[in-house]
């Protein structure tokens, strides 16, 4: 049965009505029609008959007991986080894996507990295993209430344990494997029927600073792409499918360079996966002679598309960008944002070394108007006669000196205004060139997700002392990024854009509180608003009853 509004000529009815189920199909029945909706609120009898009615359902008398004060608050917990990424915890096959390699090993506490504490942490309010501790006081987790400190310690430890010599066939961090290697291993045959088809796969490296010492070998000084030059740091690189599910992860000592971890990674992916054969793509950071002669060795021959460094490689600044030719359309210039951004391509062979140049005229247009507005505030503080200006780098770059004075230097302006728009790659595939640009245009789409796992699934701070400890700390961010991502992905495939930020915080503010009344005990679930119904339909999980009770 439910209430329903009947209009008739200028006046609104207030009935109630049930559904029955006639001749194979659902009739309404109109039970009752208690008057006109606006003379039963103004005159309040509409609220005294909810009141009364509310007497005969349990439901509704903890509810309103509730707001009047009237009941006994036993606790309130926070369920969101856990009823969600629990599910994905274990439909990703985290949990099962990380039984199976604990098997026989004897722990005083339970380990899977331990990291998925640590990884649901990272996704919801992301910093040290001390925080993490703290964090899960307010939350309704199974199974961690008994869990201390020093057990996250010990299962961090665990993640980055180096296996058995006999373990070490398909080397890993700093040299060795551990047990992290053994999960990523196994996650991926998990899903091994999704990855059938795997043709290409993203690489991406970004760099993690210290507050501690950094380990015994692993904290060391490098190039910090924090622009923390003070603090010892790791290199951790990334692998991820087409689709952008994560495959590993990988750490070096924070002085290993872009160019030397590209080469590990690709042996590894081989002799960990079982992977025939895949296209690498890369950013420019991983061009070297060394790395392109490596690649296309005989013994290696793994196909690859890389950025290429248009301004400060001799070959594509000067003969690459020189080639003329026509360039063929990939997609068409659109007003509608949701179209594919437009492009262009064209194939440049150089002494045998192909070439892609890219070109996107909507952001050809941008650089130039960037620039043109650059170049119009110069010219106004050179009338100043402002020699500070060398110390911006916008102006610097346009800038040159004749005698005393700084002047615009317009061949500089011309040489830049090649670069509008475009960006170089380099292959040695036989794919179209405009598959290569597209291909790797989705490398940006792990840049994105880069960018993600540094601020959102924030690793730092890292006070631990030992290698395995900090390896299994930030191996947990990677376990963070596989539920988020699937989540992510099981959205989608319902048709749901969901911003991160606002699933973090609307789960989290969905609460179970205990009441107690009449000598009962039940649990009042609060209002699931914002996108907590969608996520957890897209997580496949239901609802608790907002009222139920409790043994």
């Amino acid at each position: 049965m439910f209430f329903r509004a009947k209009k008739s000529g200028p006046r609104t009815y207030l009935q109630i009505v049930e559904n029955r189920w006639e001749q194979g199909g659902s009739r309404q029945r109109v039970i009752a029609t208690l008057g006109r909706l606006d003379e039963l609120r103004a005159d309040g009898t509409l609220d005294s008959l909810l009141r009364s009615g509310s007497k005969f359902s349990e439901t509704l008398m903890v509810i309103s007991s509730h707001r009047r004060g009237e009941s006994v608050r036993v606790a309130s917990r926070r369920i969101g986080p856990a009823l969600v990424f629990e599910r994905l915890w274990q439909e990703t096959g985290c949990q099962k894996v990380i039984e199976k390699l604990l098997g026989g090993r004897r722990f005083d506490f339970s380990v899977e507990r331990a990291i998925f504490l640590t990884v649901l942490h990272r996704l919801f309010d992301p910093g040290s295993d001390r925080q993490a501790d703290r964090w899960r006081e307010p939350y309704r987790i199974e199974g961690v209430s008994t869990l201390q400190l020093h057990h996250l310690y010990r299962a961090m430890a665990w993640l980055g344990e180096e296996l058995p010599g006999g373990g070490q066939s398909g080397t890993s961090r700093v040299g060795r494997r551990s047990t992290k290697d053994l999960i990523e291993e196994e996650l991926f045959s998990r899903r091994r029927d999704l990855f059938s088809g795997l043709q290409l796969v993203f690489f991406d490296t970004t760099t993690i600073c210290f507050e501690g010492n950094g380990g015994q070998t692993i904290g060391q000084w490098g190039n910090s792409k924090d622009h923390r030059p003070d603090l010892k740091q790791m290199v951790v690189g990334a692998v991820l499918d087409q689709e952008g599910n994560p495959v590993c992860c990988e750490l070096w000592p924070g002085n290993a360079t872009d160019v030397k971890s590209l080469l590990p990674v690709v042996e590894r992916l081989r002799s960990r996966f079982g992977i025939g054969q895949v296209c690498i793509v890369a950013d420019r950071g991983m061009i070297s002679q060394q790395t392109l002669a490596e690649l296309e060795s005989p013994d290696r021959g793994w196909p690859y598309i890389l950025g290429a460094r248009m301004r400060t490689q001799k070959e594509v600044r000067q003969e690459v960008l020189s080639v003329p030719g026509r360039y063929r359309l990939v997609h068409p210039q659109s007003p509608s944002k949701k179209d594919p951004s437009a492009l262009k391509v064209k194939d440049v062979v150089i002494d045998g070394r192909r070439y892609i140049v890219c070109l996107n005229e909507d952001q050809a247009r941008k650089d130039a108007a960037d620039r043109e507005a650059i170049l119009s505030s110069l010219r106004e503080k050179l009338k100043q006669g402002d020699k500070a200006l060398v110390g911006n780098k916008g102006y610097r770059r346009y800038l040159k000196t004749t005698g005393e004075r700084f002047e615009i230097d317009e061949q500089k302006v011309l040489a830049e205004a090649r670069y509008d728009g475009k960006w170089v790659l380099r292959t040695n595939t036989d794919l179209p060139a405009e598959e290569v640009a597209l291909k790797y245009k989705q490398l940006w789409m792990v840049e994105s997700l880069f960018r993600t796992l540094k601020s959102v699934l924030e690793t730092r701070p890292i006070y631990h002392r030992r290698d395995e400890t900090i390896l299994g700390h930030v191996f947990c961010s990677f376990l963070a990024f596989v539920l988020m991502k699937e989540l992510q992905s099981r959205a989608e495939r319902l048709g749901y854009a969901l911003e991160w930020a606002d699933v973090i915080r609307d789960l989290d503010r969905l609460q179970e509180t205990e009441l107690e009344q009449d000598g009962k005990r039940f649990l009042l679930r609060t209002e699931a608003s914002g996108t907590c119904g969608k996520v957890f339909q897209a997580a496949g999980v239901a609802l608790p009853p907002t009222v139920r009770q409790v043994a």
